[in-house]
């Protein structure tokens, strides 16, 4: 009876997500489609759990549906991969002779052929529509380093700097510069022309961005990059990017986006090259603006906003085959689905509906193939029909997901203190039964103005927690997409204010079902929801009996003075510290409620976290040691805003749940 009693117990156990799964699933992106329309090129990136790294391959699928083929199987990764314009070659980027180049491989998967060999290797590469040129990127050192300073002294660690932006998200400033050469298309490609020659200026833009910056004319006679032409403390400052139209034959470079004081990045030409869109802000230094379509005619040079009466964000666009509409992405109370914009009419409407995130498109003819997951399943590649039918084309994690039960994932309606309503998630643990009660987790967002969408994540990943027995709450609080742009604007100025006040509104509605155990709550959040964390340890009047902070901020002044970006912190806190009055921001820094602490909690941070400084969470952990709190410090060395390595990240898990098994169970 005992064997029998311990067999179901285990049997039951591995049938719900853990964490050594997260890593066994293949995570698919980067989707183009073939000149032709009939395949799609993706990449999928599995994980050696005891090599504790990955492997990036190719592949392709029908874009009507059918097997997925592996095009490349090289040791290490692929990148970059797209159709070259004929359609008879895919060309990628390798590392496989040493440094990251070109290579082509047949369609198929034959043939495999480096095609450069670049000093010091590239970034990313692009072929011209007409096959007459490539572009590729690569960095280049202008500025000087210690060792031009003093060759003597060789041996020398140190770096020295005369402005800001010396470190930037999770790397510190290398003296160097991702640029665009131009080159002709040739059997072997040869070193190109610096089209940006002399210039401190990066493209793509650090620390996200990618060759969907740059984009070249449907006639090969020009290309449009993203860039952000400043440095230093002007950098650190402004969000103030533009797009920049260089001439092949003139050799001449115009910004086409001069007098939009926001970002403006992403370009997209229609496939008449007449026309070109792009995804813009107007507000200098506010990064979570309104992403606006923008419209530029080039017969005449005229500007139109095609987003102006549409209350959401746009972004991913992609032209459809007649250059009539133009597709993209953009949120729907906690979802992102697929829209479009028709030029003749001038409407915008949905085009997806339903529980999932699209997170990026492309066109196949008629159809729309995109990326789609939810809270409930990793990144897969869809088919979507203008009449909304969407087709599942790729089933990467098919057979380990057939072995996994996940909970149930359920939208409630919560009114919040100002009477509004407010959407919130709950994801229930697998065979969840009402009679019993359960813990539950507060799921506070980063951001701040991030959704709590239908994401699926490899660390924060909601389904985990219901795994482990937990009744998940994650509001769409105030200060988020989705929900229309005076909502995510709401929160700057107000950390402490409304927003703590809808989380509490949400778990507070939730803790009054008979199911929930009002006594085993616990809150946990990363970045702006570590934030969240820290502040409601001091304000949380007892309903919580376990934290969990991940690279929150817990001291403003101090964040503000060792932060990178800093149009991040002027627009949220409204300015400096020492400006005269202070702005009341800083008075929703956690640090100033510490006395007020009396409940268990875990600081966890990584040593190359340039945004929050991993001094945010020693600071927090040192005052809750001092004043007796149970706490525990969790503090990666390599590790960034993010846990990316797999044993961090299945350590990262298991502790998580053991302090919160701890306190909770």
């Amino acid at each position: 009876m005992v064997i029998l009693i311990f067999m179901t117990m285990t049997a039951s156990a591995q049938d719900r997500l853990q964490a050594e799964d997260l890593w066994r699933m293949g995570r698919v992106d980067d989707i183009q489609v073939s000149p032709d329309g009939q395949m799609v090129l993706y990449g999928v990136t599995r994980y050696d759990l005891g090599e504790n790294r990955g492997n990036r391959d190719l592949f392709v699928v029908p874009v009507m549906g059918g097997e997925a083929r592996k095009v490349t199987d090289f040791e290490g990764n692929e990148y970059n991969g797209v159709w070259r314009p004929d359609g008879q070659k895919i060309g990628f980027l390798s590392a496989k002779n040493g440094t990251m180049q070109i290579w082509e491989v047949n369609p198929d998967g034959s043939d495999p052929q480096q095609i450069s060999n670049i000093e010091g290797g590239i970034n990313g590469f692009s072929y011209s529509p007409d096959l007459s040129h490539i572009l590729y990127c690569k960095d280049v050192k202008l500025d000087p380093t210690p060792g031009d300073l003093y060759p003597d002294l060789p041996k020398t660690e140190v770096m020295i700097f005369d402005d800001l932006m010396y470190r930037h998200w999770n790397a510190w400033h290398d003296y160097a510069y991702s640029h665009i050469f131009l080159t002709k298309y040739e059997t072997a490609i040869n070193p190109g022309m610096d089209i940006m020659e002399g210039e401190p200026y990066d493209t793509p833009m650090n620390p996200f961005g990618g060759m969907e910056q740059i984009t070249w004319s449907p006639d090969g006679k020009m290309i449009v990059y993203t860039c952000k032409k400043l440095k230093g403390k002007d950098y650190a400052l402004s969000t103030n990017s533009d797009l920049y139209l260089y001439e092949l034959k003139l050799g001449l470079t115009t910004n086409i986006t001069e007098g939009n004081m926001g970002y403006d990045q992403d370009p997209v030409f229609s496939g008449d090259g007449k026309k070109l869109v792009w995804k813009s802000m107007a507000t200098d230094g506010y990064e979570a603006d309104k992403e606006r379509m923008m419209m530029l005619d080039l017969s005449d040079g005229s500007k139109k906003d095609l987003s102006d009466g549409f209350d959401q964000n746009c972004s991913g666009f992609a032209w459809s085959e007649e250059d009539e509409r133009i597709y993209f992405i953009s949120g729907a109370n906690a979802t992102y689905q697929i829209f479009a914009h028709s030029l003749t009419t001038g409407s915008t409407g949905g085009i997806t509906q339903g529980n999932h995130d699209y997170t990026s498109i492309a066109t196949a003819g008629p159809y729309i193939i995109g990326t789609r997951m939810s809270l409930s399943s990793p990144t897969e590649i869809f088919r979507a029909g203008l009449d909304g039918e969407q087709v599942q084309l790729t089933f990467t994690n098919q057979q380990l997901l057939s072995g996994i039960r996940m909970g149930e994932v359920k939208e409630r309606w919560v009114e919040t203190t100002d009477g509004k309503n407010m959407l919130v998630w709950v994801v229930y643990p697998p065979s969840f039964d009402r009679t019993k009660k359960y813990p539950a987790l507060l799921y506070c967002q980063g951001g701040p103005q991030s959704a709590v969408s239908q994401f699926w994540s490899y660390r924060w990943n909601l389904q985990m927690m219901a795994a482990h027995g937990y009744i998940v709450v994650a509001p769409n609080r105030r200060g988020l997409p989705t929900f229309g742009q005076e909502w995510n604007d709401q929160i700057a100025g107000d950390y402490g204010g409304q927003n703590m006040k809808d989380m509490l509104s949400a778990i507070d509605e939730l803790s009054k079902e008979p199911y929930i155990d009002a006594k085993r709550l616990g809150a946990v959040g990363a970045s702006y929801g570590g934030y969240s964390v820290l502040w409601l340890a001091g304000h949380h009047e007892k309903r919580f009996k376990a934290f969990i902070s991940h690279c929150g901020i817990y001291d403003f002044e101090s964040m503000y003075g060792s932060t990178e970006e800093y149009f991040f912190v002027n627009h949220d806190y409204e300015g400096p510290y020492w400006e005269q009055p202070k702005p009341n921001s800083y008075s929703f820094s956690p640090h100033l409620s510490v006395d007020k602490w009396d409940t268990p909690i875990m600081l966890i941070s990584g040593g190359y976290d340039f945004r929050i400084p991993y001094t945010q969470s020693l600071e927090a952990f040192n005052a809750a040691q001092l004043r007796g709190i149970p706490s525990r410090l969790m503090f990666f060395p390599e590790e960034t805003h993010f846990v990316l390595k797999p044993q961090n990240a299945v350590f990262w898990q298991r502790e998580f749940f053991r302090w919160l098994d701890t306190y909770l169970k």
